[in-house]
């Protein structure tokens, strides 16, 4: 049975967060992904023994949408309870801020390794001393993303007491 703290609408929120954390991310997955490939696939058309070191941006882009999973299957586990009704809408409300903290960084990091990754790579082509900058500017855009992770983390907490 609802009550008036467990509303029957309160899952609503919580679902919103797994949604927005595994879409957001994904999108900025996906367009890191998109973006430092094509730049990838250029340089292997002029050099292709560069195109393993060229490759880090893709995996970095990967990981953000690893940070979504993460966070989505948490919030999926403090779902379900034993009995309906059990879920508060406080719950609900922590759960839709952790999944759009770990989404929206996500998206953030994404849009940044693609740019950097697509930017990197081509000057990579042309000068090989410009490897670890690019590599170190990827980490910084990277932790972007782990920033939103734990900020969802610590939501995630803050539900069960």
């Amino acid at each position: 049975m609802a009550s008036e703290l467990s509303p029957i609408h309160a899952p609503f929120f919580g679902l919103a967060g797994v949604a927005s954390a595994m879409i957001f991310t994904s999108i900025g997955a996906a367009y890191g992904t998109a973006k430092a490939g094509t730049a990838i696939a250029g340089v292997g058309t002029f050099n292709p023994s560069l195109i393993m070191k060229s490759l880090i941006s893709v995996i970095m882009s990967g990981i953000i949408a690893v940070y979504g999973l993460v966070i989505a299957v948490l919030i999926a586990g403090d779902l379900g309870g034993d009995q309906a009704g059990e879920y508060a809408l406080f719950s609900g409300f922590v759960h839709l801020g952790a999944g759009l903290s770990v989404g929206m960084a996500g998206l953030a990091a994404g849009y940044a390794i693609g740019c950097v990754g697509n930017a990197g790579a081509r000057a990579f082509l042309k000068q090989s001393k410009i490897f670890v900058g690019m590599v170190l500017v990827l980490i910084f855009s990277e932790v972007l993303g782990l920033y939103g992770l734990i900020v969802g983390l610590i939501l995630n907490t803050k539900t069960s007491g």
